[in-house]
């Protein structure tokens, strides 16, 4: 596999936020003793108060434990927590007389553990109460220990979980920008509500064979003799019934199969590419739609991988290297450190057949699985990230050959997004022409918006062009 670096550019936004400092709570640096409650709020204060990912975070703590079961109670709390942070927030400001400022912020944090604990776990109540006080002693916060004693008593003493709210987003447990934002698109109170629901849904473990080591059959009779409930959903697709530790899953240390959910598995299928054809995956990482690619056809003549992110294509590398591709394709792949927007100003690159544009967005779709998204992203992001995904998609379109297919996706459910970024390209573009792709209930459709958990998949949309040949 080849590599290189080219027209590479910083995140300002994204280096700001995590290089925001703050006492000893920023960084990596976690202060108070290995408390599975502490470290919870750390993760939370992280990403709430620094606008951390809780990609980034979650991983720092959970080197603090070996048992799984700690590490998966661990994310239970913290993704619990942020799927109900409207109505723990509103809980919080009735609880506490004033908020907490400075080193003492990271307590309120603690505090919303104990209250996610009372109202939505299966932790007994005495040990959610003494448990989170004893935390806020192990974070060498003695002071506020009996404040948070004696709000978690009053939380259950007057049923405040019980409680109604007039604010429909609180209800719903969405932020404020992404309900009215819903609101707007998807109309009726009704239908939002309902991608709401499905937004806070714990989302299935999809797997994708790996073909090119292994068939369905044979990794279905290493389930079987595991005892691992699954469904089969196509010749290189399961879904396991319950999600476990993905690394202890037969096969994956030999690469017979990789994650992916289901509505991402479809990108592969409609590129379509064929024999001998140059492929561009544009904005890569981490290299699971590339893989797919490759797997659905191992004769094609070239695949170049584009991120703008040098360690994000790091895991495009790790990823390909553990299913046998790179070994596999060898010189065919082509890993590089670009801009997607300037890809046009690159003459070092191909003109391509087919291209992949998994373009950047606002992650709408994959809520469920990543549900800081909704508490980091704002409304302002949308527009920039439309205007970027336009520029990507004109550049991306500069170095597709006539006749040749650019596939556009996103991860979103905002139309800005999807539907109406292809409509307006297409009325820039005379030739540009919309192909009808087939959904996974055999319907042909102009282009596809799935919602979340529609037949339990992501929120995802497709849309799919075919470049005029020259006259």
């Amino acid at each position: 596999m080849s590599r290189s670096n080219q027209h590479r550019k910083t995140n300002t936004r994204s280096q700001s936020r995590s290089s925001k400092q703050s006492f000893d709570l920023s960084s990596n640096y976690i202060k108070h003793p290995v408390n599975k409650r502490a470290d919870a709020a750390w993760v939370l204060y992280q990403i709430l108060e620094n606008g951390r990912s809780a990609s980034e975070v979650m991983p720092k703590v959970w080197e603090r434990f070996e048992d799984a079961k700690d590490r998966a109670w661990l994310q239970e709390m913290v993704y619990g927590s942020l799927r109900n942070l409207p109505k723990l927030q509103v809980w919080l400001r009735q609880l506490l007389d004033k908020p907490l400022k400075k080193q003492q912020k990271i307590v309120e944090h603690l505090i919303m553990i104990g209250l996610y604990q009372l109202t939505y776990s299966r932790t007994a109540e005495h040990a959610a109460v003494s448990e989170t006080v004893e935390a806020c002693k192990q974070m060498k916060e003695l002071g506020l220990s009996g404040l948070v004693n004696a709000v978690l008593r009053r939380f259950q003493r007057e049923n405040l979980d019980e409680q109604s709210f007039e604010q429909e987003h609180v209800n719903l447990g969405l932020s404020k920008w992404l309900y009215k934002a819903l609101l707007a698109h998807y109309s009726d109170t009704e239908h939002v509500e309902d991608i709401a629901k499905n937004m806070h849904q714990r989302a299935p473990l999809w797997l994708r064979i790996n073909t090119l080591k292994t068939d369905i059959n044979d990794y279905i009779e290493r389930l079987d003799s595991a005892n691992i409930e699954y469904e089969r959903h196509s010749n290189t697709t399961i879904k396991l019934v319950r999600a476990g530790e993905i690394t202890k899953l037969p096969g994956y240390d030999e690469g017979l199969f990789a994650v992916q959910d289901y509505a991402a598995q479809q990108a592969a299928r409609f590129l379509a590419v064929q024999k001998n054809d140059i492929v561009l995956d544009c904005c890569a990482a981490p290299g699971g739609k590339s893989a797919s690619v490759l797997e659905s056809q191992a004769n094609l003549a070239q695949l170049y991988m584009i991120d703008a992110d040098e360690k994000r294509n790091k895991r495009i590398e790790e990823n390909l290297q553990r299913l046998g591709h790179s070994e596999y394709f060898g010189e065919k792949l082509h890993l590089i450190t670009q801009d997607a927007s300037e890809l046009h100003s690159n003459d070092t690159l191909p003109m391509f057949d087919r291209i992949l544009l998994d373009a950047p967005c606002s992650a709408t779709g994959v809520i469920r699985r990543h549900p800081d998204i909704m508490w980091l992203r704002k409304s302002s992001d949308i527009a920039v990230l439309v205007e970027l995904q336009a520029k990507i998609l004109q550049s991306a379109w500069q170095k597709l050959r006539p006749g040749g297919t650019l596939l556009y996706a996103t991860c979103s459910i905002l139309p800005q997004e999807n539907q109406q970024q292809i409509e307006h390209f297409l009325a820039q573009h005379n030739d540009a022409t919309l192909v009808p792709i087939t959904t996974t209930c055999n319907q042909e459709t102009d282009t596809w918006q799935i919602l979340p958990g529609q037949d339990d998949m992501d929120g995802f949309f497709y849309a799919k062009l075919v470049k005029a040949h020259d006259k």
